[in-house]
């Protein structure tokens, strides 16, 4: 792959001139890919980088490293894939490709086929990803949805580039919350029996209370008020029920989790007690105007935090510090946690936690996922969730389908809002990118129908032929591939690997309006036939990543 190439270029160019320039502490050599390939395949700004330490033009110091460079890379098992090493102002070094270096990546495409992209890591990490794990007390919105999208997106990503991944959800079914929804269920049992009793102010006023309630009475043959049991028996069914309808709208949507926990069997009174004097133990806990406190100004947070209030009760802060505990206890080499936008202020009191249990800060990353916002007509919908008045995970696959629904909410880096266009969503033309992309992989099975009635068989090897410009730029797209994966666990986000694939289905159709595939000279539409094979194989991978199907027919 050109990501494999790009490193052993970056190795042995900075092997080179440490050889070159011992006496000297050299700036690292960086490899990059220019945005625009009249630059080339690679390029380095090493040279510009270096001009304070040798006291020249960059445009010198790159015309002195270019000799060495070429140096190493004709003597090197370069000299086969480095066509050319050119300057250009203010004092780049770019590197060019030959065809052999791009014929290497088909090759490697059908070696590696649906494990092309695959990074082989020197030490198998154990990481886990905790994402969505809405309170369960409604139907899970497009906020969870995207947040649903995103989560198992990156664990597919980072599961196939080496890393053991554990996806899990967290239930909150121990909060105030659960609570307001057993008295919001019960209420509407006692309006439902024909007592006039205000709705509660705070209670979740969706049309699915009425029906959860509805539902209840059924069951348990209730007729009149007087029958109804205790507030904690509607808290139980309305945890149960919506769990249940939680679990089933993600199964639908494609996120299997490997593990549930529930605060209420992990975060008990005798773990939080436990933790609890751990972490006094430590010196990070102080007794405060009647309260206990968590010292998390000790590990750069801006302010101490309540984890016992004055009456006794835990602040929700406490059982999350127990839980991340139990995470950790675990196994897990880092946790990843996928929040939504009203968490900011969080990542500071729980990333203290975490330190002062005993584990590294890095050993905790928290990534907020921005919200999402629906448009039908042109008109932004409405949404708020104790109105009741909200789009659902379960409307919008409805409406555009599971592929499109993924796809979209991935359309943006987590961290920025997203504006989500149903009617763009049902679009079947090259204006909806999710068709764009599917419907090149489908053109490509298209391809090999018409190719074997013509009697041409596809080159998966020895390549020699293929030289359009069409053509190099789309095994040089295909060859990015693995780079796009680096990116996302870098940037811990699926996001390159979206605009990755668009790219790629980009040069794919304009490959295809310019180069014809099944053509009367065999020798070249089999490498044709080979090149559009080796781009399915990529997109097909890709889409898998992202949870999309990879469609034949369209």
């Amino acid at each position: 792959m050109l990501n494999e190439l790009r490193i052993q270029l970056q190795h042995q160019l900075a092997q080179s001139l440490k050889q070159a320039f011992p006496e000297q502490s050299l700036p690292s050599v960086e490899i990059e890919t220019p945005a625009d390939k009249k630059h080339g395949e690679f390029s380095s700004n090493i040279a510009l980088k270096s001009a304070k330490l040798f006291k020249k033009s960059p445009l010198d110091i790159a015309a002195e490293f270019q000799i060495i460079f070429q140096n190493v890379i004709g003597q090197a098992d370069l000299k086969e894939k480095i066509s050319k090493i050119e300057i250009k102002k203010p004092g780049f070094i770019n590197f060019y490709l030959t065809h052999q270096a791009f014929y290497g990546v088909l090759e490697q495409v059908f070696e590696k086929r649906d494990d092309y992209g695959r990074i082989e890591l020197k030490e198998k990490k154990k990481w886990q990803i905790e994402f969505v794990s809405a309170n369960p007390t409604g139907p899970l919105s497009v906020a969870h949805a995207r947040q649903a999208a995103v989560g198992d997106a990156l664990a597919n990503i980072l599961n196939f580039i080496g890393y053991e991944v554990h996806k899990e959800y967290y239930i909150n079914d121990g909060g105030n919350q659960i609570r307001i929804l057993g008295e919001s269920i019960r209420c509407r049992s006692r309006q439902i029996l024909g007592e006039n009793v205000p709705f509660l102010e705070d209670g979740y006023q969706g049309e699915y209370i009425k029906e959860m309630a509805q539902e209840f009475l059924n069951k348990e043959n209730i007729q009149e008020v007087a029958q109804l049991p205790v507030v904690e028996d509607f808290m139980a069914y309305g945890r149960d029920t919506l769990l249940d309808v939680i679990k089933k709208e993600l199964d639908d949507f494609g996120v299997h989790f490997d593990f549930w926990a529930r605060e209420s069997q992990i975060a008990t009174p005798e773990k939080i007690e436990e933790a609890l004097n751990f972490l006094k133990d430590k010196g990070y806990i102080e007794a405060r105007d009647g309260a206990v406190w968590f010292l998390s100004t000790k590990f750069g947070d801006d302010k101490d935090r309540v984890v016992k209030k004055s009456d006794g009760a835990y602040t929700y802060l406490m059982p999350d510090i127990v839980y991340h505990k139990h995470k950790l206890d675990r196994g897990f080499d880092k946790l990843i946690d996928i929040l939504g936008p009203d968490h900011h202020g969080y990542i500071n009191r729980i990333t203290a936690a975490v330190q002062a249990l005993g584990w590294e800060k890095d050993a905790l990353e928290v990534a907020i996922v921005q919200l999402a916002t629906i448009y039908r007509n042109g008109t932004k919908v409405s949404m708020s969730t104790r109105g009741g008045q909200y789009v659902t995970l379960r409307e919008v696959m409805d409406e555009v389908g599971v592929d499109v629904s993924r796809f979209f909410f991935l359309m943006r880096h987590m961290a920025a809002h997203l504006d989500f266009d149903l009617d763009l969503a049902k679009k079947e033309s090259s204006e909806n990118p999710v068709y764009y992309i599917q419907y090149a992989h489908a053109r490509v099975h298209s391809m090999n129908t018409k190719a074997q009635e013509a009697g041409i068989k596809a080159k998966e090897s020895n390549f020699g032929v293929l030289k359009e410009s069409e053509e190099i730029a789309l095994i040089n797209k295909i060859g990015e591939f693995s780079s796009s994966l680096n990116k996302c666990h870098y940037e811990l986000d699926p996001y390159s690997l979206v605009t990755y694939l668009q790219e790629l289905a980009a040069c794919f159709h304009k490959f295809y309006d310019v180069c014809r595939v099944v053509d009367a000279d065999k020798d070249l539409s089999a490498e044709r036939l080979g090149l559009v094979n080796a781009a399915k194989v990529v997109l097909a991978n890709g889409l898998r990543l992202l949870g999309v199907s990879v469609p034949e027919k369209m």
